[in-house]
Order: structure tokens, then sequence, then C-alpha cells
């Protein structure tokens, strides 16, 4: 049977509107940004050298690049893009504390699965990169780089532990996701051999 289409929608159809909704960039500066300093960090890296034979300039912006974007995605893009947010807190006696927090309702307005899927794509996979930065310095013996190469894993990972640990919670609930699939694992080789004839 045929609908006009000034018919309200049936049971059910509206949910293709609504994930259409939900796919959309709501924040797209923020979006953009998140990812530019990343890239743009690795990208001067790979080309500083063919452009500016001094070392210290490329050092510079490629920490400054590095910082920028520290500082955006800790500060910025986190809370936005995924509802995510962590920092260290001094109380009145000097004691440092860690806060890593979720937003306790995940609401459409707020986050969309295209901008969490930027964002954990940037977060997980620029600093693969830096990763790799790392041993060729080492095995190419180009210490003088090992310094930005440095400065490169302990921001972005640094961002990297802060927002897994926001996401799956304190200590206690990363031990139990830990147990919990070395526990699936264990059952499904015991399930395997108990199967075989």
């Amino acid at each position: 049977m045929m609908r006009q289409d000034s018919e309200p929608p049936l049971f059910g159809e509206d949910d293709d509107v609504t994930n259409a909704r939900k796919s959309k960039i709501k924040h797209p500066v923020v979006s953009f940004f998140h990812l530019f300093f990343r890239t743009s960090a690795i990208f001067v890296y790979l080309v500083c050298e063919i452009f500016s034979s001094r070392f210290i300039v490329c050092m510079v912006t490629i920490i400054l690049l590095l910082s920028c974007d520290f500082w955006t995605v800790k500060n910025v893009s986190g809370r936005l893009l995924v509802g995510l947010r962590w920092w260290n807190h001094i109380d009145e006696h000097g004691n440092s504390h860690w806060i890593f927090e979720s937003r306790k309702t995940q609401s459409q307005s707020t986050t969309s699965e295209a901008e969490s899927r930027i964002f954990w794509l940037g977060l997980i996979v620029c600093p693969i990169f830096w990763i790799l930065f790392f041993f060729t310095t080492i095995i190419s013996f180009q210490i003088k780089w090992l310094t930005v190469v440095v400065m490169g894993l302990v921001l972005q990972w640094a961002n990297v532990y802060g927002y897994i640990r926001c996401k799956v919670g304190g200590k206690s609930a990363l031990k139990d996701v830990a147990k919990n699939y070395l526990g699936a694992q264990l059952f499904k080789q015991t399930m395997k051999k108990t199967d075989e004839p």
C-alpha cells in the first residue's frame, strides 16, 4: 500500500530519520581542529627538513602544534565530541587527585556517532605514527629528533590514557574489564576443547 508524503511515518520509520540526524557532525570546527593539530604535527615532522635546515625552528613548530593538540583534545574536543573529560585536582592538603568523568546521559543533542568515530580514530591512530617515528629515529641514529618524538608520544598518549580511563572508568573498572575479557577467552578455549571429539 502506497502512502502519501504528507502522512506521518509509521512506527519505526522515524528511526531512520533520527539515525541520520545522529550521524551528522554537530561540531564541525571542533572536529576539524581535533584532527588538524595532530596531523599537522606529523606532517611538519615528515617534511620539515626538506623546507628548512634549521632544527630549532622545526622542533619549536612541532612542539607548539603538539601542545595545541594536547590542549584542544583535553579541554575542548573530548567534552564536545564524546562527553568525556579528565583533569588533575590538588586539594587543600596538597594531595593530587586525578579525576576522570563521563557524561551521565548521552542524549542525541550532545553527541553523534560520526563525531565519536572522528574523535576515537584521531586519538588512537596518530600516536601510532609517533611510535613508528620513535623506532625510526633510534634505528637511523637521528638522536636530535628523539626529544621531539618523545614529546609527541608523551602528549598524545596522555590523552589516550585519560580518555580510555574516562570511557572505561577508574582503576577497578579497568581491572574488571581485563578480568572479564580474560575470563571470556578462557571460557571460549575451554568450550572449544570440550566440543572436540
